[in-house]
């Protein structure tokens, strides 16, 4: 009944934009900043060379937190041991499975940036096992998939992904989930705003 009625309340909350689908963390105005929260947007800006942003927003409400998800992020965006491609296709495979909007928003184009077919993004958008994927993608594809939904792995997926991408790999596949599950979790708790040129997931019924 609870599954039920937050779904209607999802759908009604999208078809008449009522106050129900307002932001419930919008940003906090700097001259409000704890000294922990001026802190840790200093810090932000410092190493990501902009002011607080996205997921970040709600996050910085917890500031050390937030620092720590940033330095994670920046690990497993930028130094993993897949590559951008791989990295990207795992993150929009979260955000289909968590139907977080503002994620796919920000990954989509860098997918694209990274080599990944659009015919694979756009499967992966409208709930669909991607055809055509290269071997790297498909043990991967099967790999996210399986842990998400089962929680665990077989063996057979487990040896395929670590043929393709090795141990180093798929523990850094690991911590793409974890993470951008946590963003999220944020995300959908805090009701981010998807820009207006953005697109909505088909909401798959649960």
């Amino acid at each position: 009944m609870f599954a039920k009625s937050a779904h209607f309340a999802l759908i009604l909350c999208l078809v008449t934009g009522t106050a129900m689908c307002q932001t419930r963390m919008p940003p906090i105005p700097e001259d409000k900043y704890t000294e922990a929260q001026k802190k840790a947007a200093q810090e932000f800006l410092e190493t990501r060379k902009m002011p607080v942003f996205g997921p970040f927003v709600p996050l910085i409400r917890s500031p050390e937190l937030m620092l720590r998800v940033k330095e994670m992020g920046d690990y497993l965006r930028f130094k993993n041991s897949i590559g951008q491609k791989l990295s990207e296709f795992t993150i929009l495979i979260m955000a289909r499975e968590w139907t977080q909007d503002y994620e796919w928003y920000v990954h989509h184009p860098l997918a694209m940036k990274a080599g990944l077919k659009p015919e694979i993004a756009e499967a992966i958008f409208v709930g669909r096992r991607p055809d055509g994927m290269a071997g790297d993608e498909e043990a991967v594809y099967d790999f996210v998939t399986e842990l998400n939904h089962t929680k665990r792995v077989s063996d057979t997926t487990y040896e395929r992904a670590v043929k393709q991408v090795g141990e180093q790999g798929v523990i850094d596949i690991i911590g793409l989930q974890g993470n951008y599950t946590l963003i999220a979790m944020t995300l959908n708790v805090s009701r981010f705003e998807l820009p207006p040129d953005g697109r909505r997931f088909p909401r798959i019924p649960d």
